[in-house]
């Protein structure tokens, strides 16, 4: 605003005005407060329009979909049906509605921001458990996402806390960088941090110099756990030579077929002149958990139309392998045990899993697999349907197979032990307090609380009614230490679900053409469970026009 700026803007940019008088200027000046205050009264009248402003972002932004498809998609097909099914008139007031492309982006931050408000307000002055994991997306930009798991009245919720970029190397200092800073800038505190979750990855998980030290630094009393979903996939991950060859064959199969844009379509020619159920194999992946029981399942399913297919095509080498009985055993095998996995894995997975729930699911598969193993020592392979309808046909694969699948099982059996040591014991006094004697590691008036409320016929009557994070949050009330005790427990994440489903719903957001969007507020209005403030919203956009 210096003059001689103002000067040089006015014979540059408005010569015709450089001999106007003083008169003209403030002439303009009152019409334009006058225009001013016209715009702020039209502000005011179209609240309505506002609010709907805000509710179609909302939408647009759980539906994870462009922010250009109110513009492009929403209005115009609202103006049809009102014009249809009301009048012209009723549709015109539909154009006052502000959809453009940065309008519903700026709601989305303002939803966000308001959802970030209620979340921190909550988490003030309360115990909090941490989930933590980083990835690189699909556009080379590398993200840090936190959730974290609160005591809310009588029960326990989780939310998105943050997704941020990791500007350099994701080391563990830098982590911790970003995580510390976000909760100091919030006023929240570490010691209200009772435990946090990740994966093994030694930046997450090192004792010296990883995450897990950080936090430890500046929250003692935070728990670590790996989680549980990562340790039963490291621990189902070995598979003996003679196994994993039968995968490669699987594998180069599938390559072979789906590859090719060629050889795909005339194998769904096949199967559908075969009659097979499916027309079509499926990758193989190892970043997805469920993967490799899906492949094996579907090979051994199409086995028949494969082999005709690989020999229709003169691939000798591998086509041969599905006329080998020992081949089809093992195959059958692998596709029925990665198909118990893949059941136990989706029983992991999901909101509000708790350690105690997630380790009764652990203990019973680790009890079927001495079971099957016992099994095939009688020679009774009825466990695993696919085996036992190969080996009913066999004629001498069985001598040779059954003590490689046998010894596979042993295997698996001592991986399961290693990655979950005294798994399910610990929690007994949680699951069922009313049948469980107190644990030894119980101090002296611990075990007086928890003598006195397993006693308590009030409590023994809740307990089936409720979940176990609302009967304990209730016992707190009047038995603080058993309480807290059982919190420390059920508060913490026993796995790094939610962290993968956020990172799912970042690639649904940020696709090829919206590689520069900034993902933060539009993931955290797609995944928050809290309902934005939409009035207050709209209070505070009509305050701030009329200033």
């Amino acid at each position: 605003m210096r003059p001689n700026k103002l000067r040089r803007h006015l014979e540059t940019k408005h010569p015709k005005h450089m001999n106007k008088p003083l008169d003209f200027f403030q002439r303009k000046l009152s019409e334009y407060r006058q225009q001013e205050s016209r715009m702020v009264k039209s502000t005011s009248v179209n609240k309505n329009a506002q609010m709907a402003s805000f509710k179609v972002a909302y939408r647009i932004a759980r539906c994870k979909k462009p922010h250009t498809i109110a513009e492009q998609l929403i209005l115009p097909a609202a103006l049809d049906m009102v014009s249809v099914m009301l009048d012209e008139t009723s549709a015109a007031k539909l154009k006052t509605i502000p959809l453009s492309n940065d309008t519903v982006a700026k709601r989305i931050c303002d939803i966000s921001n308001d959802l970030e408000d209620q979340l921190v307000e909550k988490l003030r002055d309360t115990r909090f458990a941490l989930q933590v994991d980083e990835a690189t997306v699909s556009n080379q930009d590398c993200l840090f996402i936190s959730y974290v798991r609160f005591v809310c009245s009588e029960s326990l919720r989780e939310d998105l806390l943050f997704c941020k970029y990791v500007q350099t190397r994701a080391t563990a200092d830098e982590l911790f960088k970003i995580l510390d800073s976000y909760l100091t800038e919030h006023g929240l505190k570490w010691e209200n941090c009772i435990g946090f979750c990740s994966d093994g990855a030694q930046t997450m998980a090192g004792k010296r110099k990883g995450l897990q030290a950080l936090i430890k630094r500046v929250a003692p009393e935070a728990q670590w756990t790996h989680c549980v979903i990562h340790r039963e996939a490291l621990a189902s991950k070995h598979l003996s030579p003679e196994l994993n060859d039968v995968l490669t064959v699987v594998v180069s199969a599938v390559n072979f077929i789906k590859t090719r844009p060629l050889k795909a379509r005339l194998f769904s020619a096949l199967c559908e002149e075969m009659g097979a159920d499916h027309t079509a194999v499926l990758f193989h992946s190892d970043a997805r958990w469920l993967s490799r029981g899906k492949v094996l399942s579907r090979v051994f399913e199409l086995r028949a139309e494969i082999l005709a297919f690989l020999e229709a095509e003169r691939v000798y080498d591998i086509s041969g392998k599905f006329r080998d009985e020992q081949f089809l055993m093992k195959l059958a095998y692998l596709s029925d045990l990665f198909g118990k996995l893949n059941e136990l894995n989706l029983q992991l997975q999901g909101k509000d899993k708790h350690l105690p729930h997630l380790a009764d699911k652990i203990t019973a598969f680790i009890r079927k697999l001495d079971v099957w193993g016992r099994h095939l020592d009688e020679g009774n392979t009825a466990a695993f349907e696919n085996l036992h309808e190969i080996s009913e046909t066999s004629t001498s694969g069985a001598t040779t197979v059954i003590p490689c699948i046998k010894l596979h099982i042993s295997t698996l059996t001592q991986l399961f032990q290693k990655y979950f040591p005294n798994n399910s014991m610990q929690y007994d006094w949680i699951i069922d307090p009313f049948n469980t004697p107190a644990p030894a590691d119980f101090s002296s008036a611990e075990e007086d609380q928890y003598i006195e409320m397993t006693s308590d016929s009030t409590f023994r009557l809740r307990f089936p009614a409720q979940t176990l994070s609302e009967f304990w949050l209730g016992v707190e009330k009047e038995y603080p230490l058993i309480g807290q005790r059982s919190l420390a427990v059920l508060l913490p994440f026993a796995t790094s679900y939610l962290c993968e489903i956020g990172f799912s719903a970042v690639a649904s957001l940020k696709t090829k053409y919206r590689s520069h969007l900034r993902i933060e507020h539009d993931l955290r209005v797609a995944v928050s469970s809290l309902q934005p403030r939409f009035e207050n919203m709209c209070a505070t956009k009509q305050a701030h026009c009329s200033h």
